[in-house]
């Protein structure tokens, strides 16, 4: 694929608002995991809760989709002044020429779930103000957005799971190759709800302590909450007016296990696809990867898999880690979270650390970073692994030195 420029990108994350949080919280090798106090939930488990997301209702022309995850999308829409620069976009190319492709797992549930509490006791009908359409529909966070934006473009939502936001980079770069729109708006969000905490606690998938990615002891995942942007356009790598550090997508591969509903093909076959495919579309070697951050979820099944798939296409040679023990594991956000982590690595020269991880499976055959390290990076590469075997890899890299 030709390199596509990130001319805008933010995150927001249980480390806080914006690139500067996260940045710091990198440096420092900090989690931002905590005990679970979300909503009734009674689990014994961490989070990555993002704080004061209530404080932050939508405006009253927005009012239909009010729910926390679109609290969450409108807040951090506004970090690093990232919804200026989509604005700017927008009058640059046209309202027509601008699409919105989002990720999302659960989108707006909890609202279902408070409206489920309500429900008329003679008839157990839900509440008349419930709608399902702009709220837990996946469907309605492309539509806020749009609509927020005044962007007349495309709108998509993918929900493949935990690869649903690494899914769009690679869906709004075919319909750029194509011509249909000048730049797109791409990202995620996911807010934790009950329906998550619970249910991947009865899958035993849940941590009691904060999660600790490809280490020995490791028994489950800390589920996480975030928000994550990137503004993908068409732009001339050689374009004097472009920064030396400016970032670019340079490939993106898909892949489908197929081989169970919950759990990874255990040799991760599906995932050496996916990051095979992404170097084929990046034009890359395996050498030319300086930093490959994992999808790590903390699981004994989920980390093995992906430690024999990497070991398979990268050696023992590439730097990588997990930053989902920072950030907790944000489902549906974290293709878009850990890439905008990938990006930032490539801005600030610095391999992320992995907080939470003692000690390295020593099954795992991996150059694993225990702590953050400022290195020389040109090429990066995330990788996003979903249930029911949906996988996504991205490359993202400097053109120039």
């Amino acid at each position: 694929m030709k390199p596509l420029l990130l001319s805008a990108f933010t995150a927001t994350t249980c480390l806080g608002v914006g690139l500067n949080a996260h940045r710091a919280a990198l440096r420092e090798d900090r989690s931002g995991l905590q005990p679970c106090t979300f909503e009734t939930v009674d689990l014994p488990t961490w989070v990555g809760e993002v704080p004061g997301v209530d404080a932050h209702p939508l405006p009253t022309a927005l009012a239909a989709y009010e729910c926390r995850n679109h609290r969450l999308a409108l807040w951090a829409l506004k970090a690093d002044g990232f919804e200026a620069r989509a604005r700017a976009a927008i009058e640059r190319f046209g309202a027509g020429r601008v699409g919105v492709f989002m990720g999302t797992s659960t989108s707006g549930i909890l609202q279902t779930e408070l409206a489920y509490r309500a429900r008329d006791p003679a008839t157990g009908a839900l509440p008349a103000a419930f709608s399902y359409g702009h709220t837990h529909n996946p469907y309605a966070l492309a539509e806020l957005l749009r609509e927020h934006l005044g962007i007349t473009g495309m709108a998509t939502t993918i929900s493949t799971a935990c690869s649903s936001s690494a899914k769009v980079f690679a869906a709004a770069a075919r319909q750029l190759e194509l011509g249909t729109i000048d730049a797109a708006l791409v990202g995620g969000v996911d807010s934790l709800c009950l329906t998550t905490l619970y249910g991947f606690a009865s899958l035993e998938l849940t941590s009691a302590e904060p999660c600790r990615p490809c280490d020995a002891g490791r028994n489950g995942i800390s589920i996480g909450e975030g928000a994550a942007y990137a503004l993908l356009e068409r732009a001339d790598p050689d374009a004097p007016s472009l920064p030396a550090d400016a970032v670019w997508l340079l490939g993106a591969g898909e892949s489908s296990d197929a081989y169970h509903m919950s759990a990874p093909h255990p040799e991760g076959l599906g995932a050496q696809m996916a990051m095979q495919a992404a170097l084929r579309s990046a034009s890359l070697g395996a050498d030319a990867i300086d930093y490959i951050n994992l999808h790590g979820t903390a699981t004994p099944a989920n980390d093995s898999a992906e430690g024999k798939a990497v070991l398979a296409v990268f050696g023992e040679r590439v730097p990588c880690s997990s930053t989902k023990g920072a950030t907790g594991h944000t489902l549906g956000a974290a293709g878009a979270v850990e890439a905008v982590l990938c990006a930032l690595a490539l801005v600030d020269g610095l391999i992320p650390g992995s907080p939470g991880t003692r000690a390295l499976d020593p099954a795992l055959q991996m150059n694993y970073q225990l702590r953050g390290a400022p290195a020389t990076l040109r090429h990066t590469l995330t990788n996003s692994f979903g249930f029911g075997g949906s996988n996504c890899s991205l490359v993202f890299g400097k053109v120039r030195t």
